[in-house]
C-alpha cells in the first residue's frame, strides 16, 4: 500500500491548500474533523467584571458599565484568537498545578478603558512573564463595546486551553473541506473539434487551446460541474472523472497558529489517534 504524501500548494500564515495523495475518503474525512475538532488551542474562558467607578487617565472618575451585557462581552472576549504556542503551555487538568491556574497553563489579561471610545482587542494588555508580548491578540482591531462618555471597563480574563470538541471558541481551523481531484481525460481524436474547443471558453482556468487542440491546463482548477461535457453531449471527445484516493484540501486559522503549525500539530494528532487505537485493538 502506498504511502500518504502531503503536496503543498498554497502555505500563508492563515490560509492553506494542499494535496493529498495516496490515501481514502476515510482518512481525508478524518483528517478534516481533526482539524477542526482536536487541535489544542488557548482562549478566554473566564471574565471577571471590575464594578464601581475607575479613574481615567485625565484624573476623572468614571463609572465601570458598559451598555452591553456582561455575557454579551464575556462571549466576544472568549471568541478572540488567543495566540497559541503548544510548547510554552499545557491543558490545565495535565499541569502540574493540579489545574489552580499558573504561567505553563494560564494566560492573565486585563483591559482597563474609559469613554467616550471604542474597545479593541488590542486593549487587551497579557499580564506578566517574559513572553508577554508574544500573547497580545494577533488581530487588533476587533471591537468588543462601545463606551459613552462617562463610561469605562474594568475587567480581568484567564485564558486555558482546550479543543473545539468542547466549544467552538477552542477551534482554530474552519472552512476546513475537501474535494476529489478531478481527473480530466481528453480523446485525441476529437481534440482538434470546434465543440471540444470550445470547452476552453467553457473552463478557461482548467482548460486550454495549444496548437489547435484541448489540453488540460490544470486540473485542480476544475470544479467538476460537467459543463464542458454538457456542451459536447454529442461527441465522445472529453470526459471529467475523480480520483477517490487523492484530494484537495483547503482551510483557514484563526490567527491563533500559522497554517502549518495547525497542519502539523493536526496530523500528529491523528497518528497518535491511530497508534492508540492500533494498540487497543491488539490488546483485544
Amino acid at each position: 500500500m502506498a504511502t500518504m504524501e502531503i503536496e503543498i500548494i498554497e502555505m500563508a500564515d492563515t490560509k492553506a491548500k494542499f494535496l493529498l495523495k495516496n490515501t481514502s475518503p476515510a482518512m481525508a474525512n478524518a483528517l478534516r474533523r481533526t482539524l477542526l475538532s482536536d487541535i489544542p488551542k488557548m482562549a478566554i474562558d473566564k471574565v471577571e467584571f471590575l464594578t464601581g467607578k475607575i479613574e481615567g487617565d485625565d484624573g476623572k472618575e468614571y463609572e465601570s458599565i458598559t451598555p452591553l451585557f456582561e455575557e454579551i462581552i464575556a462571549h466576544r472576549l472568549g471568541m478572540l484568537p488567543v495566540p497559541t504556542d503548544l510548547d510554552l503551555f499545557v491543558p490545565q487538568d495535565e499541569c502540574s498545578c493540579g489545574g489552580e491556574g499558573c504561567p505553563s497553563c494560564t494566560i492573565m489579561y486585563s483591559i482597563r478603558k474609559t469613554g467616550p471610545a471604542t474597545v479593541y482587542s488590542s486593549d487587551l494588555q497579557p499580564l506578566g512573564g517574559p513572553n508577554s508580548d508574544k500573547l497580545r491578540i494577533v488581530d487588533e482591531f476587533i471591537p468588543i463595546v462601545e463606551l459613552t462618555p462617562e463610561q469605562g471597563i474594568y475587567v480581568y480574563a484567564t485564558a486555558i486551553m482546550g479543543t473545539a470538541r468542547k466549544h467552538v471558541k477552542w477551534q482554530v481551523c474552519n472552512g476546513v473541506g475537501y474535494s476529489y481531484m478531478p481527473v480530466i481525460e481528453i480523446d485525441p481524436k476529437h481534440a482538434s473539434d470546434e465543440e471540444v474547443l470550445a470547452c476552453a471558453d467553457i473552463c478557461p482556468e482548467g482548460l486550454e487551446v495549444k496548437g489547435g487542440k484541448l489540453v488540460v491546463k490544470s486540473a485542480l482548477q476544475c470544479g467538476l460541474c460537467k459543463g464542458c461535457i454538457e456542451k459536447i453531449s454529442d461527441i465522445d471527445g472529453i470526459n471529467v472523472t475523480w480520483d477517490d484516493s487523492n484530494f484537495i484540501f483547503k482551510y483557514e486559522t484563526d490567527g491563533s497558529m500559522t497554517a502549518q503549525k495547525a497542519l502539523d500539530v493536526a496530523l500528529d494528532v491523528l497518528a497518535k489517534e491511530a497508534k492508540t487505537f492500533a494498540d487497543e485493538i491488539e490488546a483485544l
